[in-house]
């Protein structure tokens, strides 16, 4: 085998979506209890656009390229082999990694592995892993979900809301609420994933929408995409004794002056920020397994919904960031290696 590969290159590292080119890199070395996979499809997520920009900090000895969620089989395996699930070379497998997927290969932990199942195309399996494993991790471990609760997802057309909508529904949620600033989205958001209610965030005030909704009562959870412009509307719409998990900054980082924050102690509400990239691979890990066991079965007998806007040759990578730009889709772009 060469030593060589194609991947997806950044000129000088950092830099506008025309910085985006196929350039030939050194193939990636393998590590303890890694897998090389061969890269079938990878999906894309926002912050591989922050990447991009030079705006997000790659976890130290994580690859520089970008993508961190793939399908495709197994090349090779290192020494210690294929791990407690006893992988062989080409088994046809997904999984999430600190980076590297826009490759035509790609080195990740033996654990960060799920196999691929006969149900579900390459193209469906590229685009599980990152946003499933973050909406669980925003749910559970970091929202504290249990059945009864009710919930809020911003963003609702978002592939992290669209997953966290569905888990949130067969899980026993009270009530699931969404925002989106379109109104197509928010029927989408009713319609297809089967949300209780979704409000326009552009045309309504959708906090007082929310505790209408709740007969004055609010969300006890509700996971934010957005930071500073939703801050105080989040404070009014969460429940006493809520939780707010913040998972993103689209709406800015600088809270206005004048922002009222007596809901803390007036509501013993939490504001809690958390990302999934940082973490440790047995953090990770505990996530894939939890996909495996709940969210597995579903995809496969279709209960689960896996919503994808656009599939795109890598060579029409720019194409696909710029789609990701606009903040139109509904669901996830992929792109394909042929």
């Amino acid at each position: 085998m060469s030593d060589t590969m194609k991947a997806v290159d950044i000129k000088n590292g950092k830099g506008p979506i025309d910085a985006l080119h196929i350039a030939d890199v050194p193939k990636p070395k393998l590590g303890k209890s890694q897998a090389l996979v061969k890269v079938k499809a990878f999906g894309l997520n926002r912050m591989d656009l922050l990447q991009r920009e030079g705006k997000y900090p790659v976890p130290p000895g994580a690859s520089k390229i970008l993508g961190v969620e793939f399908s495709g089989t197994i090349a090779e395996l290192s020494a210690e082999g294929g791990g407690k699930e006893g992988f062989k070379e080409g088994d046809e497998v997904f999984g999430l990694a600190y980076g590297g997927a826009y490759a035509e290969y790609i080195a990740v932990s033996t654990h960060m592995l799920v196999r691929k199942p006969k149900e579900l195309t390459w193209e469906q399996c590229a685009g599980i892993p990152e946003t499933w494993i973050t909406a669980t991790q925003a749910m559970y471990l970091v929202g504290n979900y249990a059945a009864g609760k009710s919930i809020l997802w911003h963003a609702a057309a978002s592939s992290v809301s669209i997953a966290g909508i569905q888990l949130s529904k067969a899980d026993g949620a009270s009530a699931v609420y969404a925002t989106a600033r379109q109104d197509a989205k928010c029927n989408f958001a009713v319609k297809e994933l089967g949300a209780t209610g979704a409000f326009n965030t552009t045309t309504q005030d959708w906090a007082d929408e929310v505790l209408k909704a709740t007969d004055g009562k609010g969300v006890d959870i509700i996971v934010d995409f957005i930071g500073a412009s939703y801050f105080q509307n989040n404070l009014k719409a969460v429940a006493k004794d809520g939780v707010i998990v913040n998972l993103g900054f689209m709406g800015g980082t600088q809270v206005p002056e004048g922002t009222d924050i007596s809901a803390f102690i007036m509501k013993r509400c939490t504001f809690v920020g958390s990302s999934l990239r940082s973490r440790d691979e047995d953090y990770q890990g505990k996530l894939r397994d939890q996909l495996v066991e709940h969210a597995l079965p579903k995809f496969k007998d279709g209960s689960f919904k896996l919503f994808i806007e656009k599939v795109l040759p890598w060579e029409q990578i720019q194409d696909a960031h710029r789609l990701m730009e606009e903040n139109k889709t509904k669901g996830k772009v992929i792109c394909t290696i042929s």
